[in-house]
């Protein structure tokens, strides 16, 4: 009985032999041969050049010998002999001069030049020579009594190699006269002037500078002079009134905030407009660095550095002046401004100009009081809080420039046309005024008042500065300079007058608009201090 299949065995496949058979393909002997190449001994073997000697030989070219021989030149036996110049033994000797040891002494030479300005100095008596000196002439020649000595050169005195002797004969020459020789080096004096006329004195002495412009006085009183100083804490700081001038200009910096950001992003992007921003909010950071500071004040207030003459005539003042402050004199820096007005400023956030009449025509108190009045406007915060404040609202005031620019431009192209037009753009222009302050009345207003606010206070911070001033001992020195001013402008509006010119005073609304006050409140404000002295 047979078994049944295993299930889990696989089925019986059909072996490979019981595949069909692959077709035969041909044998790659099938293919064409390819065509025998010769072999490289069947090749044609290259033409026969002819051989080196076979070419034609060149051309014959004439050998040296054939040139034509050069012309004979006579030899040097044949040129014609040199003259004859008479040997050195047919010259006739020279005479005979006594040995040095027969030679007379000099004079003793003299210390020092002759004394100048006074009267000739003249040796007392001629030198002495030895008696026994062969051909001595019995007496020395006699000196001009009337001739002046030179200033400055003493007497030419005998060398070594002139010795009293007769003149020696003449040697044979050429041709022309020949020099006598010299007479023997006695000391003589220059030549007297014709007529008895005596020479004029030179201007100065010599060698000697010529005499300086006359200086302002040095009266101030250096009482920190070589003495101990003592340094405040803090070398600068702000006071009330920079503090308001940075409140007061702040909505202008708003503005001018704004304008940037909307013409930042609208050119470059949020993100690149972003960036520009901040890089204008952080460049305010530029007013106390110390090179840029300097290009300002050089390229566009065009102030200089102090030469080394006004710097030795400034530096002792400003030291006085920090000394009684207490600020290192190192803190700020000193330049002049080239000017004809009695004046000072203090500028960015470290610099302190004076003009050059204020350098070298006033005294040195005078000057050190201007020095101390600019000094208190750099410790209490005003120059840097000014510059600052300018400078973050200084896109605002560019654009609000070109709007009322451009506003004359359109009223005057309308009224060119018809009266009519320039009435309509003028009530245009009102109605968008008016409906902007009303809008953002809380920017508005600031901006109409900032130019008044920021007058008042500067005359404040000139009030401040001037009580900085006297109090390091300077009130009368500023009375006097506040005076000097307040002559110089009757003077010059007496001058005015006498031209025929009218005079009008300033209004309210200049005075208003001043940042300086006028000297009688500047000169009230010192009298309380002129008794001080620290």
């Amino acid at each position: 009985m047979s078994q049944p299949p295993d299930p889990s065995a696989p089925p019986a496949y059909p072996e490979p032999p019981s595949r069909p058979a692959p077709p035969a393909y041909p044998e790659p002997p099938s293919r064409p041969a390819p065509p025998a190449y010769p072999e490289p001994s069947s090749r044609p073997a290259p033409p026969a050049y002819p051989e080196p000697s076979s070419r034609p030989a060149p051309p014959a070219y004439p050998e040296p010998p054939s040139r034509p021989a050069p012309p004979a030149y006579p030899e040097p036996s044949s040129r014609p002999a040199p003259p004859a110049y008479p040997e050195p033994s047919s010259r006739p000797a020279p005479p005979a001069y006594p040995e040095p040891s027969s030679r007379p002494a000099p004079p003793a030479y003299p210390a020092g030049p002759p004394p100048y300005p006074g009267e000739p100095a003249y040796p007392a008596a001629a030198p002495q020579y030895p008696t026994a000196a062969p051909d001595l002439p019995p007496a020395p020649p006699a000196y001009p009594a009337a001739a002046p000595a030179h200033p400055g050169t003493p007497p030419a005195y005998p060398t070594g190699t002139a010795t009293p002797h007769d003149p020696p004969p003449a040697y044979p020459t050429a041709g022309g006269p020949v020099p006598p020789h010299p007479a023997p080096g006695y000391p003589s004096a220059p030549p007297a002037p014709q007529d008895g006329a005596v020479p004029p004195p030179p201007a100065y002495r010599p060698g000697a500078t010529p005499p300086a412009p006359e200086a302002a006085p040095d009266d101030l009183d250096y009482r920190h002079r070589g003495a101990r100083v003592h340094v405040a804490e803090h070398q600068r700081g702000a006071d009330a009134t920079a503090i308001g001038r940075l409140a007061v200009q702040l909505p202008g910096a708003l503005v001018s905030l704004s304008l940037v950001g909307s013409i930042a992003v609208g050119l470059f992007g949020s993100v690149m407009g972003t960036l520009v921003v901040v890089a204008w909010v952080a460049s305010g950071l530029l007013v106390f660095h110390r090179p840029t500071e300097r290009a300002f004040a050089r390229f566009v207030l065009k102030l200089r550095p102090p030469t080394q003459a006004e710097r030795a005539r400034l530096e002792p003042v400003w030291h006085e002046v920090t000394a009684r402050a207490g600020i290192e004199p190192g803190t700020y820096e000193l330049m002049v401004e080239n000017s004809d007005e009695l004046n000072a400023a203090a500028v960015a956030g470290h610099v302190v100009c004076v003009t050059t009449y204020s350098l070298n025509r006033i005294p040195s108190s005078n000057l050190a009081a201007v020095l101390a009045h600019e000094l208190g406007h750099h410790t209490g915060g005003h120059a840097w809080a000014g510059l600052l404040g300018y400078w973050y609202s200084l896109p605002g005031r560019i654009a609000w420039a070109m709007t009322r620019a451009l506003a004359r431009v359109a009223i005057a192209i309308a009224g060119f046309f018809s009266l009519a037009a320039t009435a309509f753009l003028a009530f245009f222009m009102s109605v968008v005024v008016l409906a902007a302050f009303l809008t953002a009345w809380y920017l508005t207003i600031p901006l109409v008042l900032a130019p008044y606010l920021l007058a008042y206070v500067g005359r404040r911070g000139e009030l401040r500065a001037d009580q900085q001033a006297a109090e390091l001992g300077f009130a009368r020195q500023l009375s006097e300079v506040l005076l000097h001013s307040q002559a110089e402008e009757e003077a010059a509006k007496a001058a005015l007058a006498a031209q025929g010119q009218k005079l009008k005073g300033p209004g309210a609304l200049a005075r208003l608009l001043s940042t300086h006050p006028d000297h009688h409140t500047r000169l009230s404000a010192l009298e309380p201090y002129l008794g001080l002295r620290r």
